[in-house]
């Protein structure tokens, strides 16, 4: 949901460049338990995506971590050695948590949380946009703690209009008008609120397969890979 807490984490870094982006966004989430940022903003490579590939690829905007966390053993293991994100990228996955792809508990991954603990790291949301010509920027956004919190969510949601933010400015997009019609940039805009395509269609007076036709064009429209980054695209260019 765009709520006016997301929005109070969003607005301060309009028209800033992207390490000052980073740097006021974690400013604003650090009181709702972040404690880790990196962001990045790089083309996904043409080669096979391996670890050491991806993580070659470069772009790192900005980090927040113990300084001695880059180059640790640790972060290497992290990066080059026991990378499990590598399967959301090729998803296309704009929002998860990283115990969604390296599950707490399994053995398989106890070492891959080991390191990550080392950065004060329990549990990590990613946000990821992807762009043209395989651009892609992300913003990793750690917690000390596992607990579950609503207000995570939000936080996530604010990281994913941060990468929309990022991939605009190092693509230097100047798109023209997306030319959404009322319908569309309406449907959308209640995707960018949490609504289910249902509840769209009892506010609308719509059936939910017209309320999914015009979601799916405003997302074509945006360039979006999904309603989530269709939603972002809409906030950021204050059509919402």
């Amino acid at each position: 949901m765009i709520t006016a807490e997301i929005l109070d984490i969003v607005d301060p870094w309009q028209d800033r460049s992207p390490a000052e982006a980073s740097d006021i966004f974690f400013a604003a989430a650090a009181p709702l338990g972040v404690t880790y940022l990196q962001t990045r903003v790089y083309r996904r490579p043409t080669t096979r995506l391996t670890a050491k590939s991806h993580w070659a690829a470069g772009g790192v905007v900005r980090r927040v971590a113990p300084e001695s966390w880059p180059g640790s053993p640790a972060f290497n293991y992290v990066c080059f050695d026991c990378n499990p994100l590598l399967r959301p990228i090729m998803e296309g996955r704009t929002r998860y948590a990283f115990g969604d792809f390296a599950p707490h508990g399994d053995p398989r991954f106890g070492a891959y949380w080991d390191a990550l603990g080392e950065a004060g790291v329990s549990e990590a949301l990613c946000a990821t946009s992807y762009g043209p010509k395989g651009a892609i920027a992300s913003a990793h956004i750690g917690f000390s703690d596992r607990n579950a919190d609503p207000a995570r969510r939000s936080v996530q949601l604010a990281g994913l209009l941060l990468t929309e933010y990022l991939l605009e400015a190092a693509v230097l997009a100047d798109d023209p008008d997306p030319d959404l019609t009322a319908r569309e940039r309406d449907c959308l805009a209640f995707v960018a609120e949490g609504k289910t395509d249902w509840e769209i269609s009892v506010i609308l007076g719509l059936a939910e397969s017209t309320v999914r036709f015009h979601v799916d064009n405003a997302r074509r429209k945006l360039d979006a890979v999904n309603r989530a980054q269709a939603a972002a695209k809409l906030v950021l260019m204050r059509l919402v």
